[in-house]
């Protein structure tokens, strides 16, 4: 009797998920516990582990589609036959089995495996272009494409001991060539588009960001931060951090300090706006925004407060190295008083960064830059970094927002300030 694989209770309030990749496909053969697909929330992507060992000989719900949560997505039986003992389909062309090369590969786009099937090739033979490394369509077919161009250079001839004088082919005029530069375009089958159901993470931070634009009173103030000190200060104690910690001392460890420091003096910030009322914390719950192959998660330093560097150094890698293999939490992504985002990893100089709702606060990162700047009357090269603070204008002033910000660039230009608290 065939074993149901069902979609489990994968967070509270979750009432359907997406089916992600399949990781085994109908007849492959699956051990007890072992992952057979991965089912995307709005919260986090979780892998579902095959409840029995046998093999899959139906699925039910393919990699896109909305399943409820108990909803059977897949059969399982102990008895069928493994890959082993099937027929194997044979491709259209004898060059490869491009069915078993591209669904080994996870980063290959469904219509692009049945254009690698079409034109019998495999995965490995054509260049990914698609985000993330992945495999789509297009780069198939313009593969396909490249291959069947003629090549360069005119094609032989024979011999001939008499060659005839031709008269020479006319040159083009002016006129002729320009008409022929002008020539309309016509679209080639290489020009493709792929539709790509959204996922239930970008769909939820769609809906979030939307929210945060029509419910909240965004404003954003910006800043610029010197970060020699912090630069001379990490260079200084660089090998001794690595060796006692076993992590590099980054910089986001200065501005959660910086933030929390701050965010004690201006609790407005910290704030989060219930109805009718202002609800105050005590604490700091500091989201730190990464992107992960899924979108952009933010999971949360609890009690950031109580952190020292190296705990919040190693927190941050350790959330950072499982985003991008999907494996954080649903409670390390709920809640958050307060978020710092870092756009200056991607290259960006400046942005205005959205508040994560019902957040009143979200303090912006970016790129350093060695810019000019005068100093005690001269004008001398320093790092610079712009900072920006995004607040809700309906509980936090704009002279809070600009206090916030400054204080935050004080602490930066002169880290001792944080241990000493003043």
């Amino acid at each position: 009797m065939p074993v149901e694989l069902k979609v489990p209770v994968v967070g509270e309030s979750i009432n359907e998920v997406q089916i992600g990749q399949w990781l085994k496909g109908e007849g492959d053969r699956v051990e007890k516990d072992e992952n057979v697909v991965e089912l995307e929330s709005d919260k986090a992507t979780v892998e579902l582990p095959a409840p029995v060992a046998g093999a899959i000989v139906k699925v039910l719900k393919q990699q896109g589609e909305r399943a409820a949560i108990g909803e059977v997505i897949a059969l399982l039986e102990t008895s069928a036959p493994t890959d082993g003992e099937k027929k194997p389909k044979p491709a259209k062309k004898p060059k490869a089995d491009p069915v078993t090369t591209s669904e080994a590969q996870p980063a290959v786009a469904p219509s692009a495996r049945r254009a690698l099937r079409e034109h019998g090739l495999s995965a490995e033979e054509v260049q990914a272009s698609g985000p993330g490394g992945r495999l789509l369509k297009e780069d198939v077919l313009r593969h396909v494409a490249e291959q069947d161009e003629p090549s360069e250079g005119p094609p032989a001839t024979p011999a001939s001991p008499v060659t005839p004088k031709t008269p020479s082919a006319p040159v083009p005029r002016p006129a002729e060539a320009e008409a022929r530069r002008l020539t309309p375009w016509s679209p080639s089958e290489v020009r493709q588009e792929e539709v790509v159901p959204m996922t239930p993470i970008r769909r939820r931070i769609a809906e979030r960001l939307v929210e945060a634009q029509r419910n909240a009173a965004l404003l954003t103030t910006f800043n610029e931060i010197d970060m020699s000190p912090v630069v001379a200060l990490r260079q200084q104690h660089r090998e001794a951090y690595e060796k006692r910690y076993g992590i590099k001392l980054g910089f986001m460890s200065f501005f959660v300090k910086a933030a929390v420091d701050a965010l004690k003096l201006y609790p407005q910030i910290n704030a989060e706006v219930r109805g009718e009322e202002i609800v105050y914390r005590n604490y700091a719950d500091i989201g730190i925004a990464i992107g992960s192959g899924k979108g952009l998660v933010v999971p949360v330093l609890r009690d950031a407060e109580r952190l020292s560097f190296a705990q919040v150094e190693l927190a941050i890698a350790d959330f950072a190295a499982r985003a991008q293999k999907n494996q954080l939490k649903l409670s390390e992504l709920q809640g958050g008083t307060f978020t710092i985002s870092n756009g200056g990893v991607y290259g960006s100089l400046l942005s205005t960064p959205i508040v994560n709702p019902p957040q009143s606060g979200i303090l912006g990162m970016h790129t350093i830059q060695d810019r000019p700047i005068a100093l005690a009357g001269q004008v001398v090269i320093r790092p610079m970094m712009y900072v920006a603070l995004t607040y809700d204008h309906r509980v936090v002033d704009g002279r809070e927002a600009v206090s916030f910000l400054k204080r935050i660039k004080d602490l930066l230009e002169d880290p001792s300030r944080m241990l000493l608290e003043v």
